[in-house]
This record gives structure tokens, C-alpha cells and sequence, in this order.
């Protein structure tokens, strides 16, 4: 019986960028609860890393681009559906949930960034509803991360497959002849 054939599914830049938007997501986090003078930057450095993903998306190799993995709505709850009946197919790269999770994890990263800089703006100092909306995407940044860990948890159980271990690697098992590449 030969190994399983490896291809490289996250390059390195990507790799790299998920690793820092973690480093400053977590890094901001914490400073809400001591040191805040490194909140900002953090902040400032996730918004960066969010702005060269989105290029990386679009100028990056295959499984790097949105086009390969952001999928329309259609397969996606198409996608929903047999992952309910336990019947999902195993994706290379990033399955339907998995590429709409990337682009509200941006999302959400992206918004609290504005309302971050809106705070320090002489208009909105001190704006209550400003803040309470920076909270309020906090929030749901922090949901959203539990909900990725959980996907990745389950489809790594599901397709017995490492993904955090292909996400540090960078590569992962070829598809077999049922995958979807």
C-alpha cells in the first residue's frame, strides 16, 4: 500500500496572514481586559492583514482565491443540507461554510476596524452608540471564531483528516475520486 499523496492547499502567505490575524485578534482581546495601549495597533494590524487577504484572494494561487472557494448560495445550502444527513462530500480546500466563514470572519474584522477608528475621531469621541457597536462586533467576531474552531473541529473528525495540522503544513492528502477539489 503506497502513502497518500500530499498536495500544498495553503500557501504560505495565507498561512502566514491566518496566523497573524489570530495573533492580533487574540492580542486585541486581551487588551480589553489589561494593557489597552496595544488594543489599537492590534486592531490596525488585523485590518492590514484582512486588506492583503482580500489581494491575496485575488492574485494568490488556486486555493488562495475566493473564486475557488466562496461558492453561491445555491451550493451552499445545498452543501448545508448533506452535511445535515451526514452525507457531505470532503473538499481540498475550503468546503461552501468554510469559505463564507472566511469572508464573515473578514467582515467582521473589517467592521470593528472602522468603528475602532471611528471611536478615536473627533465626531464620534466618546459616542456611545459607536462604541456599543464596536462591543457589539466584538461579539460577534468572537462568535463567529468559536463557530470556526467548531467547524474545523467537526470536518476534521468527519473526514478523519488533521486540518489544523494541514493549515501549519500547508498541504493535505489528494483528493480521492468522491472529493472536490
Amino acid at each position: 500500500m503506497s502513502e497518500p499523496r500530499h498536495i500544498e492547499v495553503w500557501e504560505r502567505p495565507v498561512r502566514l496572514l491566518h496566523g497573524v490575524l489570530a495573533a492580533a485578534v487574540l492580542l486585541a482581546w486581551l487588551t480589553t481586559l489589561v494593557g489597552f495601549g496595544a488594543h489599537q495597533p492590534a486592531g490596525w494590524v488585523a485590518l492590514v492583514v484582512v486588506v492583503l487577504r482580500v489581494v491575496w484572494g485575488a492574485t494568490g494561487g488556486r486555493y488562495a482565491r475566493f473564486a475557488q472557494f466562496v461558492r453561491p448560495p445555491r451550493a451552499t445550502f445545498a452543501y448545508l443540507r448533506a452535511l445535515l444527513r451526514r452525507r457531505e462530500a470532503r473538499y481540498i480546500g475550503h468546503n461552501p461554510l468554510g469559505g463564507w466563514m472566511v469572508l464573515l470572519l473578514m467582515l467582521a474584522v473589517a467592521s470593528l476596524a472602522l468603528t475602532g477608528w471611528l471611536y478615536t475621531t473627533d465626531r464620534f469621541w466618546g459616542d456611545e452608540r459607536v462604541e456599543q457597536l464596536h462591543r457589539a462586533f466584538a461579539w460577534g467576531l468572537l462568535g463567529l471564531v468559536a463557530l470556526h474552531v467548531a467547524g474545523v473541529a467537526y470536518t476534521s473528525w468527519r473526514h478523519r483528516e488533521n486540518l489544523v495540522r494541514a493549515m501549519l503544513s500547508g498541504s493535505k492528502n489528494a483528493a480521492a475520486k468522491d472529493d472536490v477539489a
